[in-house]
């Protein structure tokens, strides 16, 4: 059986549904009660209190990174493998990510075969603009002509999907990126396109993005993110190989994402 922790999230939701598509039987894991696909077994438990997860029975799992990893992981007796959905910033910015870099090494210590998941930043970031763009067509961020290669949700869950039920990934660290660098004022502009209702960037200085953030960031990674969003460096901005190789196919366009959630931005308009 495959535990998918974090199953109500962007990813996790994606993950459950291939997974069940693909006949393998599914244990989707969340803090709240959710609907699933007939044939999905759910539970609520939450990763901060270990002993809350259901594991009897599981054999591979499917782990977010919240709680004490090692706690965790010795309450994950029984399982082989574990796939962990981790950050890029475990690697390019290790300080301010140190929670990545904590669960990373509390995973490659443990005895099993273990994969690595670093995605970079989501196209489902852009949720944060459906309130403003549905009601007043307009979207608000910092750094609105610097450029990054974001990632469908569907396409981590898909790679994630792989190394979970097929060999060959024991050790790996896949980082995950979409397949070209877009902007948050084109990404604005992809919206608008796709609703045929111009949306207008508004953009924010990093003190008011700052202010916004730290409602419900660590400082640590509120400045670190700022830095990303207007400094990246060659490798935040390098568009990565792994999707394609484990999919065999390219990843799909911030428009791809945008278009099957367009409803969430539609609102009343402006």
């Amino acid at each position: 059986m495959i535990a998918v922790t974090g199953a109500t999230g962007n990813t996790g939701r994606e993950l459950v549904n291939a997974l069940h598509s693909a006949g393998e039987e599914v244990l989707a894991i969340s803090r709240t009660p959710a609907t699933f696909p007939e044939g999905v077994t759910h539970v609520a438990a939450d990763l901060t209190r270990p002993e809350t997860l259901p594991l009897e029975g599981v054999d591979t799992l499917f782990l977010l990174m919240e709680g004490d990893p090692e706690a965790v992981l010795r309450h994950a007796k029984g399982v082989d493998k574990i796939v962990l959905l981790s950050s890029q910033g475990a690697g390019t910015r290790p300080g301010p990510y140190r929670h990545a870099v904590v669960f990373e090494e509390a995973l490659r210590a443990w005895d099993g075969d273990w994969t690595i998941l670093r995605p970079g930043g989501f196209n489902s970031n852009a949720f944060a603009w459906a309130g403003t763009i549905g009601e007043s067509r307009t979207a608000h961020a910092p750094f609105g002509d610097v450029g990054l290669p974001t990632i469908d949700p569907r396409d981590i869950a898909e790679v994630a999907a792989v190394t979970l039920t097929q060999g060959g990934h024991t050790g790996a660290i896949y980082e995950l990126t979409g397949p070209e660098l877009t902007t948050p004022r084109q990404r604005a502009a992809t919206i608008g396109d796709l609703l045929a209702s111009p949306v207008r960037f508004v953009e924010q200085t990093p003190e008011e993005a700052r202010a916004a953030m730290l409602q419900y960031m660590p400082e640590p990674v509120v400045t670190s993110t700022l830095q990303i969003l207007g400094t990246p460096s060659a490798q935040e901005q390098r568009v990565s190989g792994d999707v394609e190789s484990l999919l065999g196919r390219a990843p799909r366009p911030f428009a791809d994402w945008a278009a099957r959630n367009i409803e969430a931005f539609r609102g009343t308009g402006a």
